[in-house]
């Protein structure tokens, strides 16, 4: 306890320049304003922030009012809500009246009550680790129901009922798992017990929310824990329903991995790959969650006892469109994503390394800009536990890299275009713009991939060949 009280004091020293100024303006104006939540947290367990968030007995009016002159910019997108924005230096900082956010039946935006207590404030927060707040500017710390000591012992518990808690807003239960993930807390038993009963209610809620506390889960330093905790109450079924659906029933012989178990392991093996790809990313681990999400609708059982799951990478790929679409993920990312679940399964066509130069132009071709990633994925896709296969799996990755690398050096491989542009192919052929164009520029690449690079005189001989037998 005396460490994290020493962490928070030395993290309130660092924040004093802005954390005094505010609360000597709002001290002046007859308003109450005091540091809460995260940044709270956080400061106990010697986590710096740069992003403060502050509740206030100020309306939004009067917050407004009493930044101007002391902040560098303000914006009110969240007036609506309460909240006043604005940036001062370095220091992003959200000041948010106090209030209390609840959901009717069937709506998906919150409705916002003002409250008149800090008490009161802290009482309709998610959890008891974030109901804690420093108030300004005599920097009193206020903890009514036993955060620190939550803190301490890495517990999750609400400050109330967490039927209530859920109730008033449903995307707390994502917090849940998404501080399991983050903190690598455990979530008390009533919590887990509301979080499976109330699992329904998380419907109402936006799916770019939902989507936003997703990302945050994956990215977080202990996902398996987040991620176990949706699959167990029944959220996941809600959310991402794809992850508990590769639960599948083993066979009796055993004659296939457990694929949900699997999967978790491929994202903890991807995360420790990711120094290749300088640093967390969560396109390399959302797509070693999804990788195998075709595998419940391919599997097949062979009538030696054998089970197959023929095309599951290419299943796997347009389920994986379909869910990403439904959470409002970008375009962007879900092509990214999507495309590396179909070519997951690319590499185990290299056999001992038989593949000819050709064939490692297309592999490198296919994954675009998604190679680095590529390599990920298929690296943390090894779960053997015979070590003699992984080694040998390994080993042969790495001769596929060394031979891109080769490649890559000698033709400049990312950017493989035809020997001749469009115009050349025109200007060689005699015709003008048209479905031949197209044929004849598809014909060079081919001939690219097949043979390397080759001349500009080698090439027009070979497309006025290929030209004549068209006829």
């Amino acid at each position: 306890m005396r460490e994290v009280q020493e962490s928070a004091a030395r993290e309130l020293a660092r924040l004093s320049p802005v954390v005094d100024a505010l609360g000597a303006r709002f001290a002046a104006a007859g308003e109450q304003i005091a540091l809460v939540g995260g940044p709270v947290r956080d400061a106990m367990l010697g986590r710096s922030h740069h992003d403060l968030d502050f509740a206030t007995s100020a309306r939004p009016d009067a917050t407004e009012r009493l930044l101007s002159g002391w902040a560098d910019a303000t914006w009110d997108m969240g007036r609506a809500f309460g909240t006043i924005g604005a940036r001062k230096g370095q220091w992003q900082v959200e000041i948010t009246t106090y209030r209390s956010d609840s959901y009717v039946a069937d709506s998906r935006k919150p409705e916002v009550a003002y409250g008149d207590t800090l008490a009161g404030d802290l009482g309709r927060r998610d959890f008891t680790v974030n109901a804690m707040a420093v108030t300004l500017p005599e920097h009193r710390f206020e903890d009514p129901y036993g955060g620190v000591v939550d803190l301490a012992h890495g517990v999750l518990r609400t400050p109330g009922r967490p039927e209530d808690s859920f109730s008033d807003d449903p995307l707390r239960m994502m917090r849940a798992a998404r501080f399991a993930a983050q903190l690598g807390f455990t979530v008390e038993a009533d919590v887990r017990r509301a979080m499976g009963e109330m699992a329904a209610r998380i419907e109402i809620v936006s799916a770019e929310r939902v989507r936003d506390e997703l990302v945050k889960l994956v990215m977080g330093r202990h996902p398996r824990r987040g991620l176990s905790l949706l699959v167990e109450t029944g959220l996941a079924q809600r959310v991402l329903p794809e992850l508990p659906a590769l639960a599948l029933e083993r066979d009796e012989h055993h004659r296939h991995k457990d694929v949900y178990e699997h999967t978790l392991t491929v994202l903890e093996q991807s995360i420790d790959l990711e120094d290749r790809l300088g640093g967390p990313d969560f396109v390399s681990r959302f797509a070693a969650l999804m990788h195998d999400v075709g595998k419940p609708r391919t599997r097949r059982f062979c009538g030696d006892g054998t089970v197959t799951f023929h095309h599951h990478d290419v299943v796997g790929a347009k389920l994986t469109r379909k869910r990403m679409k439904a959470l409002r993920f970008s375009n962007e990312t879900t092509d990214q994503v999507a495309r590396l679940v179909e070519l997951h399964l690319r590499f185990h066509g290299y056999g001992s390394g038989e593949w000819t130069d050709s064939a490692v132009r297309r592999y490198v071709r296919d994954a675009g800009d998604q190679l680095a990633r590529l390599h990920v994925l298929t690296r943390a896709d090894c779960t053997t536990r015979n070590r003699r296969k992984a080694e040998r799996l390994r080993r042969t990755y790495d001769d596929l890299e060394v031979r891109i690398a080769r490649l890559a050096e000698q033709e400049e491989m990312e950017a493989v275009r035809p020997d001749l542009d469009g115009n050349q192919i025109m200007e060689v052929l005699g015709i003008g713009p048209g479905r031949e164009v197209g044929d004849a520029y598809r014909f060079l690449l081919e001939q690219r991939l097949e043979h390397g690079p080759m001349s500009t005189d080698a090439a027009e001989a070979l497309l006025r060949e290929w030209w004549s037998d068209r006829g």
